[in-house]
């Protein structure tokens, strides 16, 4: 059994973020005709253009992402040289929501690694929690979280579904970005420990989507149906 079956196959998952807002669905694409006005290097720009007028003032929960082709990581030297070959395919699934807005994990697991990312654009503070099911090994990565999070669990230790796994941080100790939360399904780290590729390069697109399957798996979100 592959592991998008065997997420298919469990019939709930504790929800990620637990939001009454209603969800709305970004788009960081090149089709998206705001983003070149924007000084997407400014990250307090950047966040009043996402809170400000996707999320029409704080409205809506902002989701999205995976297998995105993006444009804003020209934004960070993090994500490589856009002349040559930048990385430009989104992992993951980000949720655009509020700063200090709790993060739980879905199911039980292990605390895997974490790591404080700290470079532009990077992850900031990043937990990656083990888990398995049905034989399948796989992890679940959190980025973008406060600094403050790091504190809540050590490597090794046991966590249940629904546990408190972080917070969303801010800005600029979130790896300066909006505040949001980029949650990805990764089945093998290899020898990578607090960190992993959130975002590839075209050329990579299938190598990394075959081992980073869709976290709307697990978040079961409509509007990303």
């Amino acid at each position: 059994m592959s592991l998008s079956s065997a997420l298919v196959s469990v019939a709930t998952f504790t929800p990620v973020i637990a939001g009454k807002l209603p969800y709305r669905r970004l788009n960081f694409t090149a089709s998206n005709v705001d983003l070149p006005n924007l000084d997407l290097t400014n990250t307090e720009t950047f966040s009043d253009y996402v809170f400000g007028t996707l999320l029409d003032g704080n409205k809506y929960i902002g989701v999205g992402g995976y297998d995105e082709h993006r444009v804003v990581y020209s934004r960070s030297a993090h994500f490589g040289d856009y002349a040559v070959e930048g990385r430009c395919i989104h992992l993951g699934v980000d949720t655009w929501a509020d700063a200090g807005t709790p993060v739980h994990a879905p199911l039980d697991g292990v605390v895997h690694s974490i790591a404080f990312n700290d470079n532009f654009g990077d992850y900031g503070p990043t937990v990656i929690v083990q888990h398995e099911l049905d034989g399948i090994t796989f992890h679940t990565l959190y980025g973008h979280l406060s600094l403050d999070s790091l504190d809540l669990f050590k490597e090794g230790e046991h966590i249940e579904a629904g546990v408190l796994v972080g917070f969303i941080g801010d800005y600029p100790e979130n790896g300066y970005w909006p505040p949001h939360l980029h949650f990805q399904v990764i089945e093998d780290m290899g020898v990578l420990r607090g960190d992993y590729p959130g975002v590839s390069t075209l050329r990579e697109r299938e190598d990394y989507l075959a081992n980073c399957p869709d976290p709307n798996l697990i978040l079961r979100i409509p509007e990303l149906d």
